[in-house]
């Protein structure tokens, strides 16, 4: 069996996480894009509707009426949940 140095080690744990970065930049990315309706945000985030509406209302929430509903992205939920 080959003994690795330090430097070795240290640069294999840096690839692992590069990768695991990669892999969750991907995931997030995924997930990111879906479509969730008003009950859906409200159970994802864990806040009432109205306050879901409020934020749409003040701007602090995007969201979509294009199909005559209120429609979110994964990824502009989290952006207001994150602040």
């Amino acid at each position: 069996m080959k003994n690795i140095t330090i430097h070795e080690e240290s640069n294999m744990q840096l690839r692992t996480f590069e990768l695991l970065n990669e892999i969750k930049s991907l995931l997030m990315n995924r997930v990111g894009n879906k479509w969730l309706s008003i009950k859906e945000v409200t159970s994802y985030a864990s806040v009432s509707e109205s306050t879901v509406r409020r934020a749409v209302k003040k701007g602090g929430l995007k969201a979509s009426q294009a199909t005559g509903r209120l429609l979110f992205k994964v990824s502009d939920i989290d952006r207001w949940l994150n602040g």
